[in-house]
C-alpha cells in the first residue's frame, strides 16, 4: 500500500484560504439526507450483491433502479441503454450547468467465499461453463451509492443549480463474447447528449483502502486496456517423432519469452506498459505434437505511441519465431478501453471537496496503475473525475479484485453518498459562480 498511494498532506494555508465557499464546510442538508436514506440504501445494496447479473443481463438491477429514480421523482427515466443501462435526468429548482455521474452495474464469473450473510449463491452459464456470479470488484457499492445520491439530491432539488444526469452502466467489466457494449456503446447511443455534461464523476471501490479514506490521481489514472488472441500453427506428428512435423508448443513458447522483450527491449523504461500472456492452449494427448497453439493475453499501457509500437512489435517477432520454426501465426489484436485520463484541472477544483467530507489526513494521493476502466470512454467526452472509496473494514483484510474473498464493507457507503453528492454540488455551484 505504501507504494502505491501516500497520505495528502495538510493543505497550505494559503490554498486554504484560497478555497472557494461552495467548498468551505460539508453541507448539512446533505448529512441529514443520507442519515434519511441510509438504510434503504444499504438493503437495496444487500440485495444487488445478493442477485449480481453479469455484463448484458442486469434485468433486475436495471428494474430495481429505474423504480427507484420514478418513485423520487425524477423528469426522466430511460431504460435499455446500451441493452441494460438506465439514465436518469433530475433537473434542479435553480438554474445552471449539466453534470453527469456513473455507475457500473455488472458482476463477475467468480462463486463467492466471503461471510456475508447477503453472500451471492447465483450460478449461470458463461463462456460454454457454468460458473458463479459475484460482485467481486464492488460495482454493488457503487450502483447503490449512486442510487443514494439520486435519493439526496432529491430531496434537496429546488437547491441544485443545475442538472444532475445520472448514468448507470452495463457492462463494464466486458460484453460477453460476440456482443457490444459497456461505456463505449453508450456513448456511441448518445448518452453524453441531450443534455451534454460539462463533467462527468465516478467512483470505484479499492480493496487497499479502508473505510473512510477517499483517494485519487490527477491525470493518467488507469491504463488502455487490449486484448490479443494467436494462433501458432505448425504441422501434427508423432511425438517420438518430431522431425516429421512443425512443433507449435516450441514456438508458442519462445514467443512468450520474445514477447518479453517488448517492454524490456523495445520502449523506453520511464513508459509504463504491460505485455501479458494469460492463456496458452494446445494438443490432445501427452505423445501427439498438435497442428496449433491459441495463445490470449492482454498489452496495457498510456501512451497511444507505445501501444502502437506494442502491436507493430508483436507481429514482427510472431513472425520472426514461427518463420524459423517452419510454422505460421494468426494475430488477432483488439483495441479496448482508452486510459482514464483524470482532468487535471477538474481534479485539483475537486480535491478540497473530498478533504471536507474525510479530512486531508484520510485523503490518498494514488499512483498510476495498468489496471483499465471504461470510464475513460465518458472522461474522453468530457472533463472527467474519476476517484476510490476505501472500502475495506478497519481490521479484516479484503481479497484483491475480481477475486472469491472480495469484501466491500456496508460503512462505505455512507461515505461514498456524502462525497459524490458534495462533488456534484459543489461542481453545479462553482459553474454558477463562474457564469456570473
Amino acid at each position: 500500500m505504501t507504494r502505491t498511494m501516500t497520505r495528502r498532506s495538510a493543505l497550505p494555508v494559503l490554498l486554504l484560504l484560497l478555497v472557494p465557499a461552495y467548498v468551505a464546510a460539508q453541507d448539512a442538508t446533505v448529512d441529514t439526507a443520507v442519515d434519511e436514506f441510509l438504510d434503504q440504501i444499504i438493503e437495496m445494496r444487500h440485495q444487488i450483491h445478493q442477485y449480481p447479473e453479469l455484463g448484458n443481463r442486469e434485468f433486475q438491477t436495471a428494474e430495481m433502479i429505474a423504480d427507484h429514480l420514478r418513485a423520487l421523482g425524477f423528469d426522466e427515466v430511460t431504460m435499455n441503454v446500451a441493452h441494460t443501462g438506465v439514465v436518469g435526468i433530475l433537473r434542479g429548482g435553480l438554474p445552471g450547468d449539466v453534470v453527469a455521474v456513473r455507475a457500473d452495474m455488472d458482476a463477475l464469473p467468480v462463486t463467492e467465499d466471503t461471510p456475508y450473510p447477503f453472500k451471492s449463491t447465483v450460478r449461470t452459464e458463461y463462456g460454454g461453463q457454468e460458473v458463479g456470479v459475484m460482485h467481486a470488484c464492488g460495482h454493488d457499492v457503487h450502483t447503490a451509492v449512486q442510487l443514494g445520491v439520486a435519493s439526496v439530491l432529491a430531496s434537496m432539488r429546488d437547491q441544485i443549480p443545475g442538472t444532475v444526469k445520472f448514468i448507470f452502466q452495463p457492462a463494464e467489466e466486458g460484453p460477453p463474447p460476440g456482443e457490444e457494449g459497456g461505456a463505449d456503446l453508450m456513448v456511441r447511443e448518445g448518452v453524453m447528449e441531450n443534455p451534454r455534461p460539462s463533467a462527468v464523476f465516478g467512483l470505484h471501490t479499492f480493496s487497499e483502502m479502508e473505510v473512510g479514506t477517499l483517494g485519487y490521481t490527477s491525470g493518467p489514472a488507469l491504463a488502455a486496456v487490449d486484448h490479443f488472441k494467436i494462433r501458432i500453427i505448425g504441422q501434427q506428428a508423432h511425438g517420438a517423432q518430431p522431425h516429421t512435423g512443425i512443433d507449435p508448443v516450441v514456438m508458442a513458447s519462445q514467443a512468450v519469452m520474445a514477447l518479453q522483450t517488448i517492454r524490456s527491449r523495445n520502449l523506453s523504461p520511464l513508459e509504463p506498459s504491460v505485455v501479458t500472456v494469460g492463456i496458452l492452449r494446445g494438443g490432445t494427448r501427452f505423445n501427439i505434437i498438435p497442428n496449433e497453439v491459441l495463445m490470449e493475453g492482454t498489452v496495457r499501457t498510456y501512451n497511444p505511441d507505445v501501444r502502437d509500437a506494442v502491436e507493430r512489435r508483436m507481429g514482427e517477432i510472431l513472425a520472426g519465431v514461427t518463420q524459423a520454426g517452419g510454422g505460421s501465426f494468426e494475430l488477432d489484436y483488439d483495441r479496448g478501453t482508452p486510459a482514464t485520463i483524470n482532468n487535471v484541472a477538474l481534479t485539483e477544483q475537486m480535491a478540497p471537496t473530498l478533504a471536507k467530507i474525510v479530512g486531508n489526513d484520510n485523503v490518498l494521493v494514488i499512483e498510476p496503475t495498468m489496471g483499465g476502466e471504461d470510464f475513460a470512454y465518458f472522461a474522453n467526452e468530457v472533463p472527467g473525475f474519476f476517484y476510490r472509496l476505501g472500502s475495506v473494514k478497519p481490521g479484516t483484510v479484503s481479497g484483491g479484485h475480481h477475486t472469491p474473498t472480495f469484501a466491500a464493507d456496508d460503512a462505505s457507503i455512507p461515505i461514498g453518498m456524502r462525497a459524490m453528492s458534495n462533488l456534484l454540488l459543489d461542481y453545479l455551484k462553482s459553474r454558477r459562480v463562474s457564469s456570473q
